[in-house]
């Protein structure tokens, strides 16, 4: 089957849809399992395998999505004949995703006016990533395509560089590389959970496979390069993690085989290592081959819809899940030690998939909405 051009774009918002799926999945942990916090990586000796299994799929999120947010650029730049009119859009957008982060974002994490703690996270890393690009894309492809692999391969040669609080380098360095604290005063201090060196590497390879999706572009020949890059990503990964060095805890042989395929495939994300870019961007580029090839079924274009209003989606599930959290606390109290929580792994998928039913027809409405009223500039931020 040879997909059309409709398709082409269709499994773009199909495999955003998915991972944010994950993604609401992963928040779903998060708000109700707080007793069962993980670390990064996880401990594989303590953290049950279904456990494991739910934040590992959540891995997936960030990198395909940014990617895809550096596809979307290019795809943008075919619409508007430009990449002025790119670079424009990405910086405007940029600066309103940052501010995103301060004020809506956060305070749908903590609830709290005025914030003691203010968490820059996903929001804040697309942001800058895209401001970054707005910047990064009048090079020319030979030279962005370098650059990109360049800082996605290499930043953890930069792993043991750390500045004291006292350096004038401390902060930035914590926004690109450093994860850390940054005190603003003695009441407010912000948390550099994104620290934004490698996505930039990420968004800029997104932007650079655009020209693969071309309008009129040749189909079985953008999948072959799919499948091509993304069965190379994984080939990395298998041989990088065998050897057990370069930019990860080293893995072990555990007392099951379970353990040991935990062990394995337990990366680090802040900031994402190499390993952990090479697993979720091979898989995301296969599972992008694969949504283009199969024919628009019914799952698709559910997925879909979920992908065309992705930021009007951010918000409202945060903001739903810190209500439902907020009602149950208040119905049954703290189970869980200090929290409200679920007993079991299980729970939280079903609670995701009530979640994904029920916040549906309203993603539906803003995302017909959005294609609808082309002519209310602020929807396309969304």
């Amino acid at each position: 089957m040879t997909p059309s051009p409709s398709t082409r774009l269709h499994s773009i918002d199909a495999l955003r849809g998915l991972v944010i799926l994950f993604m609401l999945l992963d928040h779903v942990r998060e708000t109700f399992y707080l007793h069962r916090q993980v670390a990064d990586p996880m401990d594989v000796l303590q953290t049950d395998p279904g456990l494991f299994l739910n934040r590992t799929l959540a891995h997936l999120c960030a990198p395909v999505f940014i990617l895809l947010t550096g596809l979307s650029a290019f795809l943008y730049g075919e619409k508007q004949q430009g990449r002025a009119a790119v670079s424009g859009f990405l910086l405007k957008r940029g600066l309103f995703l940052v501010a995103l982060e301060f004020t809506l974002v956060n305070f749908a994490w903590t609830f709290q006016l005025p914030p003691s703690v203010i968490y820059l996270q996903v929001i804040w890393a697309i942001g800058l990533s895209m401001l970054a690009l707005s910047a990064l894309l009048w090079l020319p492809r030979g030279v962005l395509v370098p650059l990109a692999l360049l800082l996605i391969g290499g930043h953890n040669l930069l792993d043991g560089l750390h500045f004291p609080a006292e350096s004038w380098l401390h902060i930035p360095w914590a926004v690109l590389h450093d994860r850390g604290w940054i005190e603003l005063s003695d009441g407010l201090r912000l948390r550099t959970s994104y620290p934004v060196l490698p996505w930039i590497g990420v968004i800029a390879l997104g932007y650079a496979i655009g020209p693969w999706f071309a309008r009129g572009g040749d189909a079985l020949q953008r999948q072959r390069r799919l499948i091509l890059c993304g069965s190379g990503a994984l080939a990395a990964f298998m041989v990088l993690r065998l050897l057990n060095g370069y930019g990860e805890k080293p893995w072990f042989s555990g007392d099951t085989s379970v353990q040991t395929l935990m062990s394995f495939f337990n990366i680090t994300k802040y900031p994402p290592s190499l390993l952990f870019l090479a697993l979720t961007l091979g898989v995301g580029l296969l599972l992008l081959a694969l949504f283009e090839r199969r024919e628009e079924g019914r799952a698709l274009r559910w997925l879909a819809v979920f992908g065309s209003a992705p930021m009007f989606f951010y918000l409202l599930h945060l903001y739903v899940l810190k209500l439902l959290y907020i009602a149950c606390l208040a119905i049954w109290g703290a189970n869980q030690g200090q929290y409200f929580g679920f007993d079991a792994v299980p729970a939280l998928w079903l609670m995701t998939l009530a979640l994904a039913i029920a916040l549906y027809p309203p993603v539906q409405w803003f995302a017909r909405l959005k294609a609808r009223r082309r002519d209310i500039a602020w929807l396309k931020y969304f």
